[in-house]
């Protein structure tokens, strides 16, 4: 499970951009019930081309394939939530949690590349992976939002493992597919609720081109957005700016009860490195990247601190496969399916050498006996593997004040 949270699509994003490539624009003016989720065919060499259904019906059908929803049978986004809580001393308690019974607002998913599947393009079979990852990463939120999550045919981990393995037409496939699922969605499930966005890795590029797509340029829907979590996935802005680059109307978040914005970071602990794929603009991460005249910086707010300045952050890890995600982590003796180490990390935004990031430092010192956290993978990652978990709580009680804010 491990690789799964590293994945991204950025053999793809050279590929696009190398064809002239845009983002995704919506042709219709308003996808909220006008589209038709039937597939289209699309060029990928013609950046005019739009990359959205095309309306063609009043109703759009229910045939999205989803891994989690309201009402769900064994549904990996509304199970046991509770979680051994550990002490900088090493002391234990369990915390109780469950998933609300009925939420003001909704969250829109979208999982990291986690699929083991042959090919460039996963199918819409529900494997063991995608159940995983939803459990670990946005089961939590159901604490204060309905989780919809859609499957999609996203590129594969053997995609990515091989030279060429990504195509122009492998990424426009997993884009199409998400965004007749989100036009699903909106048509049969929303009903004017407000919407978080979540997304991870591809999962979060993937939102990213979708936003640009459906929700950006469309105030009847922007005005649903209470806001978009969008980790590891290299949003821009302009040098100093909160608005611009992905976005021209979604601007980043600056509290923790503005609405209508968007919270984006990678994590590290350490100032990335000169060819990092993550904090850095141009580093090929994004496989629709935005067109801009002026000079562009890696959008970084900070899930405990949108306002900014530095703050303890909140982790929540699976009991289960903890040691994929923390190097040297000990075994978990617990029933309870989550770990949280409370304040053993702080974190704040930086910036140096043209890299923007969200700084990540352990705080307790030689008296914390809990684990350092690691990850297996090379500085140009980061800490890319806990990006969502490692400030998990912070995330889930941001959208609470979030969802108050925005009723």
């Amino acid at each position: 499970m491990r690789r799964s949270f590293f994945a991204l699509t950025f053999v793809a994003s050279v590929i696009v951009a190398a064809c002239g490539s845009t983002a995704p624009t919506a042709t219709n003016s308003s996808p909220i019930a006008t589209s038709s989720a039937a597939a289209t065919t699309i060029d990928p060499t013609d950046p005019t081309q739009s990359m959205a259904p095309t309306a063609t019906s009043s109703a759009v059908p229910d045939d999205t394939v989803w891994l989690c929803k309201p009402g769900l049978a064994d549904n990996p986004c509304a199970g046991n939530l509770d979680a051994t809580v550990v002490s900088a001393s090493g002391a234990t308690s369990v915390e109780h949690a469950a998933p609300a019974a009925d939420p003001p607002i909704d969250c829109f998913y979208v999982y990291p590349t986690v699929s083991k599947q042959a090919g460039t393009n996963a199918n819409l079979t529900i494997d063991a992976q995608e159940r995983e990852v939803a459990v670990v990463q946005a089961a939590r939120f159901s604490q204060v939002c309905r989780v919809y999550a859609p499957m999609y045919p996203q590129l594969t981990l053997a995609a990515i493992s091989k030279p060429g393995g990504i195509t122009v037409l492998g990424a426009l496939i997993a884009f199409n597919s998400l965004d007749a699922s989100f036009l699903d969605y909106m048509a049969n499930y929303n009903h004017g609720r407000g919407i978080v966005f979540i997304g991870h890795s591809q999962g979060a590029a993937m939102l990213t081109a979708l936003l640009r797509s459906e929700v950006d340029p469309n105030p009847d829907v922007r005005r649903l957005l209470v806001s978009a979590l969008l980790m590891g996935g290299n949003v821009t802005v302009p040098v100093g700016k909160l608005v611009g680059g992905d976005f021209a109307n979604i601007p980043a978040c600056t509290s923790t009860t503005e609405t209508g914005c968007v919270v984006a970071y990678s994590t590290f602990d350490r100032t990335p490195p000169a060819n990092s794929f993550f904090g850095r603009t141009g580093s090929g991460l994004n496989p629709f990247p935005p067109s801009s005249n002026v000079p562009l910086q890696v959008l970084c707010v900070n899930p405990a601190a949108p306002g900014g300045g530095t703050a303890p952050l909140l982790p929540y890890f699976p009991t289960k496969g903890l040691s994929l995600l923390i190097k040297g982590a000990p075994a978990v003796s617990t029933a309870e399916p989550f770990i949280a180490y409370p304040s053993e990390y702080s974190a704040r935004c930086a910036t140096a050498g043209g890299a923007t990031w969200l700084q990540i430092d352990r705080t307790g010192g030689a008296a914390d006996v809990r684990p350092v956290l690691s990850v297996n993978e090379p500085p140009t990652w980061g800490l890319h593997a806990v990006d969502v978990n490692i400030a998990l709580g912070n995330l889930v009680e941001l959208v609470r004040a979030e969802s108050a804010a925005y009723h």
